[in-house]
């Protein structure tokens, strides 16, 4: 077979294959299971492999790039269009073979297995934490049912601890006050296991110089710095700071229509957990400001924002240009200056 192109629909058990020649015609169309898969790309000869950006994506263009192919990762959104009729896996196949054909396509970066084990200290930190908040909202819930209320945070939330753990405290039941110490046990795990990923996610910080050198921005702490050294693999996949902004949601929705210009709220495409983190860092940004004795007026782009729109429409404005001061230092190296950044502007 002389196959130059094809469209790879991954699953879990059998994979749909779909390949042209250079004419566009269809040579093999065929399902392959999961154990041949490798076996059967290494008896073709390099050709260019498309493939949906979705879960074990990365691991699979690693090796069909190990055995000479070129592989493009597609957003499953843009494979979308392509699909004819009914949905399946040869449908598919089919739609990715069309779509890594397209010229003005664009395409999702192959992270390195380096990369993709540094992404997993912040995801699983993310996961625990999430949990830790599940957690304390069930024990506020269950004690609340005995009329004991306490304001939410996660430092106010001890404060119920000690009621769980106080046997005098006549307002609980003792068969409510077993039940509940477990919960306090998972608590405890969850607390540890937090802190030592914390203690790895900053030891990992301290030895990648772009993580260095992205804390360098105000308002991005350890934490957000290498969660976008270890996301981003190429920066130079983006043309601009402006398309990293796009990418991460950052800017304006558009309904555009007859030569009239209409634009909404933010897109909100692309890594959530990203732009959450730079939501929370452009607060901080702005915290840091209002509890200055100038005030904003030592940052006048921001001074002259907040003068003007309401809070949260200057924290997303912010945002978008902690997104592109990032691009800026993972493309061109360098760190913050602070009399050219965003703060002096």
């Amino acid at each position: 077979m002389q196959v130059s192109m094809i469209g790879l629909d991954i699953a879990k058990r059998v994979f749909q294959v779909h390949g042209v020649d250079e004419a566009g015609e269809v040579v093999v169309t065929k399902a392959v299971g999961r154990g041949r898969v490798l076996a059967f790309f290494g008896k073709l000869a390099p050709c260019l492999v498309g493939i949906e950006a979705c879960a074990t994506a990365h691991h699979w263009a690693r090796e069909l790039m190990a055995l000479g192919h070129e592989v493009r990762l597609i957003p499953p959104a843009y494979v979308k269009p392509y699909v004819r009729r009914n949905k399946n896996d040869a449908a598919d196949a089919a739609a990715i073979c069309e779509a890594v054909s397209r010229p003005t396509m664009r395409f999702v970066p192959v992270k390195s297995a380096e990369q993709q084990a540094a992404r997993s200290l912040t995801r699983v930190r993310e996961q625990l934490v999430g949990q830790r908040t599940a957690t304390v909202n069930a024990l506020r819930g269950h004690l609340a049912e005995f009329g004991i209320v306490e304001a939410i945070g996660l430092a106010r939330a001890r404060r119920l601890r000690a009621v769980v753990e106080d046997a005098g405290d006549g307002r609980l039941p003792e068969l409510a006050r077993q039940s509940l110490s477990v919960l306090l046990v998972q608590l405890d795990a969850l607390d540890a296991a937090i802190a030592e990923l914390g203690a790895r996610i900053a030891a990992w910080h301290r030895e990648s110089e772009l993580s260095r050198r992205l804390a360098t921005i105000p308002g991005v702490g350890i934490l957000t710095a290498a969660t976008f050294a270890s996301a981003v693999p190429d920066p130079a996949f983006f043309a601009s700071g402006r398309e990293f902004a796009a990418w991460l949601g950052l800017v304006p929705r558009q309904s555009s229509t007859g030569g009239k210009r209409r634009l909404g709220r933010i897109s909100k495409r692309g890594d959530a957990r990203l732009r959450g983190l730079l939501i929370v860092c452009a607060s901080s940004v702005l915290q840091g400001l209002t509890r200055r004795k100038e005030g904003p007026a030592g940052a006048p782009w921001l001074a002259g924002l907040l003068a003007s729109k309401p809070r949260m429409v200057v924290t997303v404005a912010l945002a978008n240009k902690l997104a592109r001061t990032i691009w800026a230092l993972m493309a061109h190296g360098g760190t913050y200056q602070h009399k050219r950044g965003f703060l002096a502007a």
